[in-house]
C-alpha cells in the first residue's frame, strides 16, 4: 500500500511559478511511474504529467509542454512538479498518482492517488 500526500499549491497570479511535492511511503517507489493529474470544477481529472520509474521517460499534456517540469527524487521518496508561466485557465485541484510498473497516463491505470492539492491562478 502506497500513501501519497501533496503539498505546495495555492493562490498565484498568472504569470508566476510554483513548485508542488508529493511524498510517497509505503512501498518501492522507484518501482513506481508516478503523474500528475487536475481537475477543474465541471471538467474530468487528466494528465498534466507523467514521470517513469527510473526518471529517465516523461510524458506531458500539450496544454503545459514547455511550461511544466516534472521530476523525482527517488532516494527521498517524492515527485515534483514545477510548474511556470502559470495561466487561469491552470486553475484546479493537482493530484499526485502512482502507478506499478509504469506511467500513469489515464486514470484507469492509476492504483494509488494523493488527497489532492489546490492551484488557483487569478488573472
Amino acid at each position: 500500500q502506497v500513501q501519497l500526500v501533496e503539498s505546495g499549491g495555492g493562490l498565484v497570479q498568472a504569470g508566476g511559478s510554483l513548485r508542488l511535492s508529493c511524498a510517497a511511503s509505503g512501498g518501492t517507489f522507484s518501482a513506481y511511474g508516478v503523474g500528475w493529474f487536475r481537475q477543474a470544477p465541471g471538467k474530468e481529472r487528466d494528465l498534466v504529467a507523467g514521470l517513469s520509474g527510473s526518471g529517465v521517460v516523461r510524458h506531458y499534456a500539450d496544454s503545459v509542454r514547455g511550461r511544466f517540469t516534472i521530476s523525482r527524487d527517488n532516494a527521498e521518496n517524492t515527485v515534483y512538479l514545477l510548474m511556470n508561466s502559470l495561466k487561469p485557465e491552470d486553475t484546479a485541484v493537482y493530484y499526485c498518482a502512482a502507478r506499478s510498473g509504469g506511467i500513469p497516463t489515464m486514470r484507469s491505470q492509476v492504483h494509488y492517488w494523493g488527497q489532492g492539492t489546490q492551484v488557483t491562478v487569478s488573472s
